[in-house]
């Protein structure tokens, strides 16, 4: 099996067209607030306004939880198969939450036919590491803790939610705790330097190099090395890691490091597919229902997960 793909949703006039105004308005959202200068508060805010117009998936009922202590967005489909998906938004560590991801994980649990916790962990600067990733840990044990078995757990995140995704999941394995089934990864931010980032030729609408550093200065405690493993998990031993999706687009600030975390799974033994997907900027899964390209990231995802054992 190829492990490295680069794929390409078909696309008459129409869907360029959303596409271009989409990446427009992206750019027009991360420009003007997305950045440092402006509150995080406001930052916030400004992507909770940003993400409104995402409509959740026809059939999928929407209710809050808790789960390990930690407040949650429960996603059920019409028709649950028994495995869950715990899902870790992405923001940059100091924004987002279960609210603003709602059309990727609504879709993405009616698409998968799996109940799915959207975590809503805690943020930095207020809080920053190791609290969102032992939240993430403390809600993963309480799966167990109710009696699913580790077969049936997929871990997936985008962005800040994909490094929380592979921390997770590299802690489970310190720990010594039964591994999830898969792990998958939207754009994951896998080093908090800010080395090996990409400069795409059309340039990326939503991330900009300056916000990176504002969150991961916010979320690394003071003194600590941000290319600690446990931080960037860029630089972690990944051996006995779960299968890994990892995708990534074409036209983002974050590609390189994608590839590199894959080409690392891969030497260390993981089951680790990369899907690049030509002219698509950070997390462009989000516009699931609109755009073809984020529609066949999410079929890909589903396929990986049946490959996986998921019914």
């Amino acid at each position: 099996m190829t492990w490295s793909v680069e794929l390409s949703a078909p696309s008459g006039p129409g869907q360029r067209l959303l596409s271009s105004v989409m990446r427009g308005a992206v750019w027009l959202l991360a420009r003007g607030g997305l950045r440092p200068g402006v509150s995080v508060r406001a930052q916030r805010r400004l992507l909770w306004l940003g993400t409104r117009l995402g409509k959740v998936a026809a059939g999928v009922r929407v209710e809050p939880g808790v789960l390990g202590g930690v407040p949650c967005e429960w996603l059920w489909p019409a028709t649950d198969n028994g495995w869950v998906m715990l899902y870790l938004h992405g923001g940059a560590f100091i924004a987002g939450s279960p609210q603003t991801h709602r059309s990727l994980t609504s879709h993405l649990a009616r698409a998968a036919g799996l109940s799915l916790c959207a975590l809503d962990y805690r943020l930095a600067p207020e809080q920053p590491f190791p609290a969102a990733r032992d939240d993430a840990l403390a809600a993963y044990r309480a799966l167990l803790a109710q009696g699913l078995a580790a077969e049936r757990i997929v871990i997936a995140g985008d962005s800040a939610g994909g490094n929380l995704t592979l921390t997770c999941a590299l802690r489970l394995r310190e720990l010594g705790l039964p591994l999830p089934a898969a792990l998958v990864c939207f754009s994951p931010l896998t080093d908090l330097s800010g080395d090996n980032l990409h400069q795409p030729p059309g340039g990326d609408p939503l991330i900009q190099p300056a916000w990176l550093r504002q969150g991961a200065q916010a979320y690394c405690p003071p003194g600590r090395d941000c290319r600690a493993p446990e931080l960037s998990p860029q630089y972690a031993e990944l051996h006995g890691l779960p299968p890994l999706l990892v995708q990534v687009g074409e036209d983002e600030v974050l590609l390189r490091q994608s590839q590199l975390l894959a080409e690392r799974a891969r030497a260390a033994g993981v089951d680790c597919r990369l899907e690049l997907y030509r002219r698509q900027w950070h997390v462009f899964q989000i516009n699931c229902g609109l755009l073809a390209s984020a529609d066949l990231a999410l079929q890909r995802v589903v396929e990986f997960l049946r490959q996986r054992g998921c019914p």
